[in-house]
């Protein structure tokens, strides 16, 4: 048996949909720029090709959680994403057996320190102190795709205090599911537990202490988070 000089620490998870059991997180990857309004709003070109930028597992936190408003920014930005669950392993997979990888399917938010990824993008330097901090991975229950099937269209939304920020369709995705999970294997292999964020439509804004953020995808379900002061 092995001795660690530390106990482990414990394993990240998200809820699943109407059972007590959990999905144990391994990795989180995150598409950049997926949707073409958003690409735009941040002054970039849509036609780009998908890249990925990843959080670590433990920055997730299930619906309900009070979140504290992060250190090192005055700027924390939500971003509304259809969240993708790996349930099989697979490196190089090919388009069209890249469905088969998914478990399921849940709704999350990407937290941003834009302020911090404004300086990064600058400086020429990685996103990593903007995007991948504690809890900033807030993530709803998981619905396994054997009862949600694979979503290609279907309403994602977000709201703060209740008044709509984000308001767009999956239809709208620049790289469809499959083509992200297929593009994604080719640089890491996929493995059963890995999260993927699909990106977020227009209209990120930032958020503040005592706000309340709701947000959800047609058939996969809802998220609730509250930002509240500072640690």
């Amino acid at each position: 048996m092995t001795k660690f000089v530390l106990p482990p620490p414990a394993t990240p998870s998200v809820a699943i949909a109407g059972t007590s059991e959990r999905f144990a997180v391994r990795r989180i990857f995150c598409v950049g720029r997926n949707y073409a309004a958003h690409a735009r709003e941040l002054g970039n070109d849509e036609r780009d090709p998908p890249f990925f930028f990843t959080k670590p597992g433990d920055a997730v936190v299930d619906s309900g959680t009070v979140i504290p408003y992060p250190p090192l920014t005055e700027n924390l930005h939500h971003e509304i994403e259809l969240v993708v669950a790996i349930g099989k392993a697979g490196f190089r997979i090919s388009l069209g057996r890249a469905l088969d990888h998914i478990w399921g399917y849940g709704v999350g938010i990407d937290l941003t320190r834009r302020d911090l990824q404004e300086e990064a993008k600058r400086a020429a330097r990685p996103w990593d102190w903007s995007k991948s901090f504690d809890r900033s991975a807030p993530c709803g229950p998981l619905v396994p795709a054997t009862k949600s099937g694979h979503p290609e269209k279907g309403s994602i939304w977000l709201a703060v205090n209740g008044e709509i920020r984000q308001d767009g369709d999956l239809a709208e995705l620049i790289w469809p599911i499959a083509d992200i999970v297929s593009i994604c294997s080719e640089a890491v292999e996929l493995k059963p537990g890995d999260l993927i964020f699909t990106g977020t439509p227009a209209g990120v804004g930032p958020v503040n202490p005592g706000e309340t953020i709701t947000g959800g995808v047609d058939g996969i379900g809802e998220i609730e988070v509250t930002i509240g002061p500072a640690e």
